[in-house]
């Protein structure tokens, strides 16, 4: 069977990374075997998750249960992959709410994979200096040095004090330039973050499977 990703992720910065990993890594081509759908942030678990959802609220997590009722019509051979950080949730009980969650739709998908980002997507820059280093030749590379994969820290706030700019002016858009500069230069086949290579195993575990 041939493979076919549909990728749920919060936000734009998140969309390099994503397209590094499927297209560069995994060799999938896009808008073919795989799409990206970006939100405006990450939102909460709807109260209930039959009910539509409120048009005010875009957040990943506002949105999730609707979007993924409304896949149900994918083919077997085609997977959702929903990325999400995890901020200061702890995993296993957000994964639960997560499964539960999805257990309670009566038309879903035939597959869908849950992704945590540890503790959000820039805690995978942190985890590659060298890849930081290459987007960006002036940062200040000790600033990040030796801060553990995956720490609950303040990831983003930690990348661009390093690359020298002030926090309070940090914008999405900002963001997503650092993903752009940084996002081709990583390093998928040996990274030290866990929840990164949890990701990488399971799109691995997947495609495996389609291949079969």
């Amino acid at each position: 069977m041939t493979p076919y990703i549909e990728v749920l992720t919060e936000g734009a910065s998140d969309v390099p990374v994503m397209h590094e990993l499927l297209a560069r890594h995994f060799g999938l081509e896009k808008d073919v075997q795989f799409r990206i759908h970006p939100h405006q942030g990450r939102g909460r678990l709807p109260d209930n998750p039959l009910a539509r959802p409120d048009p005010r609220h875009r957040g990943l997590l506002d949105q999730l249960p609707a979007k993924l009722r409304s896949m149900a019509w994918l083919p077997s051979n085609a997977v959702v992959l929903v990325l999400v950080d995890a901020d200061n949730d702890d995993e296993a009980i957000f994964l639960m709410q997560l499964c539960a969650m999805l257990e309670q739709l009566p038309q879903r998908p035939p597959r869908v994979i849950f992704c945590l980002a540890v503790e959000e997507t820039e805690s995978w820059f942190l985890a590659d200096p060298h890849a930081v280093q290459t987007g960006f030749a002036h940062v200040r590379l000790r600033k990040i040095q030796g801060i553990a994969p995956d720490a609950v820290i303040g990831a983003w706030e930690r990348l661009a004090e390093a690359l020298g700019e002030d926090i309070r002016t940090v914008t999405g858009t900002r963001k997503l330039a650092w993903a752009k500069a940084i996002a081709p230069h990583m390093n998928f086949d040996t990274t030290p973050s866990p929840s990164l290579n949890t990701l990488i195993k399971r799109v691995r575990d997947y495609l495996d499977t389609v291949a079969s």
